[in-house]
């Protein structure tokens, strides 16, 4: 057997194994990539507010407020999103979690939101996991994505045009001829035109599904060193440690606005437990997590204990904190969101492609061995 009949002999194969959950990746990838343009549209009354010419209110009232709505859950985060838009008070209980929704200036209270019934948290989840246990999900979803880079490194390999004469129909469909040759062109082009961008998402992926990923990005950009150590957060002398004060959250808020006054969104954790520590994060645009600034205060008294600036973090870290933006998209803005899209689209449609290519010839050589 030559070469590339091996080489098309394990594309067949592992295309057959892996291409419903490649297919399953791909779609709820697409449906997923314009949520928050969706939700501003379709849930606007409690995700965009007027925007006004004053502070924020300080996180320890939008805590209190929730604990008034929600007395049985405890608060773990509240996040400012943009001066149009609300302040979510993350909040759980058991296995249940609520999303609360105020308004920033005035601490009125707009929604609560489950987002274990939230259409596009579980498109997020059947992206992540299938549905299924994330230790089981994940795995899956992992190996398919890593099958995936194989088929379109062994789909190159097939389509590379073996004569001069051949380029130019390689790169081409031609749409004259009948349905099943313009299926066949289909798959070949499309595979090859959107191979680069295609195999950077999945790549990108396979950082949610495996940290020995990014690890790797890390070290490669870093030529080398431990991710683990840059981003292990400091420890304080649980000893010395006082019952938590809503006012030390508020002046971790307030230090964070100082620090990066032109951050357009901002998230605040709090301490939950003995030993843990205010974290605050601080981000240059509105509903994009790249380009992130992290602080480190003390749950006692609010002082700041630890600062990484986006600007101070090593290339490696910054291009693994990117790592969402550019499997979305978002990096980019709208313009990386379609393209994000489309690939998303087109390889949604390669496994469909595939399979009508083998079925054809499986069915032409069984009516061969009829004849």
């Amino acid at each position: 057997m030559g070469f590339k009949k091996q080489i098309r002999f394990l594309h067949k194969w592992l295309g057959l194994i892996s291409g419903l959950i490649v297919f399953i990746i791909s779609i709820t990838g697409c449906i997923f990539c314009f949520h928050d343009e969706i939700k501003d549209i379709t849930r606007k009354e409690w995700r965009l507010v007027e925007s006004q010419d004053k502070p924020f209110l300080m996180p320890s009232i939008l805590q209190e407020k929730s604990k008034e709505i929600l007395p049985d859950y405890k608060q773990s985060m509240v996040s400012f999103y943009g001066k149009n838009r609300s302040a979510i008070v993350y909040t759980y209980s058991d296995n249940q979690n609520r999303y609360l929704y105020f308004n920033p200036y005035t601490g009125k209270y707009l929604k609560t939101e489950d987002p274990a019934t939230d259409f596009f948290i579980i498109i997020e989840y059947i992206h992540l996991y299938l549905l299924l246990p994330d230790y089981i999900g994940k795995h899956i979803i992992g190996s398919a994505t890593i099958i995936f880079i194989l088929l379109l490194i062994s789909g190159i390999i097939q389509w590379w045009p073996k004569r001069r004469s051949d380029i130019k129909r390689s790169f081409t469909v031609k749409w004259s001829a009948k349905w099943r040759r313009v299926n066949y062109d289909w798959h070949n082009t499309s595979g090859f035109y959107i191979a680069i961008i295609a195999a950077i998402i999945a790549i990108t992926g396979l950082t949610f599904t495996y940290e020995w990923v990014g690890d790797g990005i890390y070290k490669t950009f870093n030529f080398g060193g431990d991710k683990a150590l840059e981003t292990k957060a400091p420890v304080i002398d649980t000893t010395k440690f006082a019952t938590n004060k809503l006012t030390a959250v508020d002046s971790a808020f307030v230090a964070t606005m100082k620090l990066q006054p032109e951050a357009e969104m901002i998230f605040i954790t709090y301490p939950l437990q003995k030993g843990d520590l205010i974290n605050t994060g601080a981000y240059p645009h509105t509903l994009r997590y790249d380009h992130q600034s992290n602080y480190y205060f003390h749950p006692g008294d609010g002082k700041l204990i630890q600062s990484q600036p986006f600007d101070k973090k090593s290339l490696g870290l910054q291009v693994v904190e990117m790592n969402y933006g550019i499997h979305t998209g978002q990096i980019l803005d709208l313009p990386g969101k379609i393209i994000a899209f489309i690939i998303s689209l087109i390889t949604a449609a390669l496994p469909v492609t595939g399979f009508v290519i083998w079925y054809g010839r499986r069915n032409k050589s069984c009516k061969k061995i009829k004849a």
